[in-house]
């Protein structure tokens, strides 16, 4: 059996399977009128790391070591350009030897800079990914990601998000104490994830080491399409992060949520039939043509129809509750033999 023929089967076996649980209320899309995350092909994906400053020189390395790691990820797997990644790092100065992965510190002055470089390439429709390594706190509502220099509030980095209205946003806040920052990037069409779920767990976090683990090789991919998307990860990196704690036999410190409906109350569990986890499902950090062997005109058309079809399942799939039971499975079965036909042609592509 092909790849894309598993997919297929996959595909069908999560629709019919996936465990339904207490349903609450969230916004409703039809696959077509779902105007998030759309990966189309001619989309751009970005992914700009801002790695803050360390509190000692072994923390230092440790988030060095995951940034510089999370980079060429992204790069080698997931077919981001180094024209596409920017690597913000603490005071900016590493080895000659890694300095061609480096954008700049990530100083106010820098990120401020770097932003305004970013707005100016991006095209609506693009995906942008933020992702925060690092420390941070939180004082009442003065949330703070601990840089170089003075630090940055969430409602500074909500202001500079405000510059991409007309892309797809993620923003991955792994620091310590990142909830009532990451709370302040809340709106819709925004998938936002934070390692910790109050300002009391502000202890350094785990989760990124997890999530970038996700990514490599693909080891969050749960549905084995051989994609990974925002939830995957993330589900992949709250569960290791618990059984490290079970390893180290210490209670935990941290607990990952996530909010993709833009309301501001994030979940502990998210799923597509919860008020969270619709968004970050079909959110996918890998760029359409990564890792794609068939690279003429008609094969490119025919798997952007594929992962848009796998797209409308996965969404009419987290609506369920809105149909009438003949009318979901009509709707289920009309799109599963579309997807399976144009899997069919592409397979037959040389």
């Amino acid at each position: 059996m092909t790849m894309m023929r598993f997919k297929i089967v996959v595909v069908l076996l999560c629709a019919i399977a996936w465990p339904v649980t207490a349903q609450l209320p969230a916004p409703t899309f039809d696959g077509e009128d779902q105007p998030y995350f759309r990966n189309q092909p001619d989309s751009g994906k970005y992914f700009f790391i801002i790695t803050g400053a360390a509190a000692s020189e072994d923390i230092k390395a440790r988030f060095r070591q995951w940034s510089l790691s999370l980079y060429d990820t992204l790069n080698s797997e997931y077919g981001y350009a180094a024209s596409n990644l920017i690597l913000l790092l603490d005071d900016g100065n590493i080895p000659e030897r890694e300095a061609a992965r480096l954008s700049g510190g990530s100083e106010i002055e820098s990120i401020t800079e770097h932003m305004q470089l970013l707005r100016s390439k991006v095209k609506e429709g693009d995906q942008v990914t933020f992702f925060l390594i690092g420390h941070g706190s939180s004082l009442g509502n003065n949330a703070k990601f601990n840089i170089v220099g003075p630090d940055i509030t969430g409602e500074e980095f909500a202001a500079m998000l405000s510059d991409f209205q007309q892309q797809d946003v993620v923003v991955i806040n792994t620091t310590s104490a990142s909830f009532e920052f990451s709370r302040a990037l809340s709106a819709p069409g925004r998938v936002i994830v934070s390692a910790t779920r109050s300002a009391a767990e502000r202890f350094d976090p785990m989760f990124a080491q997890f999530f970038i683990e996700a990514l490599q090789s693909r080891n969050g991919d749960r549905d084995k399409n051989n994609r990974v998307s925002v939830i995957e990860a993330f589900t992949y990196a709250r569960l290791g992060v618990d059984e490290w704690y079970k390893l180290q036999e210490r209670l935990p410190t941290e607990h990952a949520v996530l909010d993709d409906n833009g309301d501001g109350l994030f979940s502990m569990e998210p799923a597509p039939t919860l008020a969270d986890g619709r968004l970050a499902e079909i959110a996918y950090i890998d760029v359409a043509s990564a890792g794609v062997q068939k690279q003429s005109p008609q094969a490119a058309r025919l798997l952007a129809e594929i992962q848009d079809l796998e797209r409308s399942v996965f969404i009419l799939r987290g609506q369920k509750e809105n149909y009438l039971e003949e009318d979901y499975w009509n709707r289920m079965e009309a799109l599963l033999i579309d997807l399976a036909r144009k899997t069919g042609s592409y397979n037959e592509l040389p």
